[in-house]
């Protein structure tokens, strides 16, 4: 949940409610979803009706499903973002130099999101795809962006969402990541040793700004077995950097 509204619409969290459920069940009717909301079954029937004349849900027999109309405003956000344009050919090719998945994330409301994934030959497929929102604290990519972040809004960004662990590694302690960021800072760049995903490592880098605002990450990522050693502790790294210095370049003489 963002930032809360002074004056909040029931009826527009009510929507909002019933699409999140609809997308967290991977499609429902409407038994399932007036149980999963703890809203009258009338109230959840009335909801996806108005939503489907709109478009935005879709009935395959009594089943809703999130419609694909909701891609056409998710492009169109991240199509008007400049950083997007920059860094989209930059990271398919740092996907292709490493043969692993080439990840590019930003910052919104607290969470990261992923705006691209490029594929390298070799690279592993998760569960993760563009447009899905993650927590920052436990990825390379979100602790480069929360390490660039002034401490008040990291402490806001822990208090709205906490530390959840999601793996044994996950760091879930205020100290030990303000530590890890300041480290981060330190060498430019981040590790996420199985910290998301067990199995998973992923080294990434901060695109910033001249005035060191923080535009997004980059980073590579691949199965433990595969990245470890000196190619997780300095070619990764090096490949990461590169990648992010011709987009900080592109941004800045764009």
């Amino acid at each position: 949940m963002g930032t809360p509204a002074k004056n909040p619409i029931k009826s527009t969290e009510t929507t909002f409610r019933i699409v999140e459920a609809l997308h967290s069940l991977d499609g429902a009717g409407v038994s399932e979803l007036a149980e999963h909301t703890d809203l009258p079954r009338s109230t959840v029937h009335n909801y996806l009706s108005t939503l489907e004349q709109e478009e935005y849900v879709v009935n395959d027999g009594g089943q809703y499903e999130v419609g694909i109309r909701f891609l056409e405003l998710g492009a169109y956000a991240r199509n008007r973002r400049q950083i997007y344009n920059i860094a989209e050919p930059e990271v398919a090719r740092l996907a292709d130099e490493t043969d692993e998945l080439a990840n590019f994330l930003i910052e919104e409301h607290g969470r990261g999101t992923y705006l691209q994934r490029a594929r390298g030959e070799a690279a592993v497929q998760v569960e993760a795809h563009v447009g899905t929102r993650v927590s920052l604290h436990s990825t390379a990519l979100g602790k480069s962006i929360l390490a660039h972040l002034p401490e008040s809004r990291v402490d806001e960004i822990i208090e709205m969402h906490g530390l959840e662990q999601t793996t044994p590694k996950t760091v879930t302690d205020r100290d030990e990541l303000f530590d890890q960021l300041a480290d981060i800072r330190e060498r430019g760049y981040a590790f996420d040793d199985e910290e998301r995903l067990k199995g998973l490592r992923c080294v990434a880098a901060p695109v910033l700004s001249n005035d060191n605002r923080v535009l997004g990450a980059v980073s590579v990522s691949g199965p433990s077995h595969r990245i470890r050693d000196d190619r997780f502790r300095n070619t990764l790294p090096e490949k990461v950097l590169e990648t992010v210095n011709v987009i900080e370049l592109n941004v800045t003489y764009s």
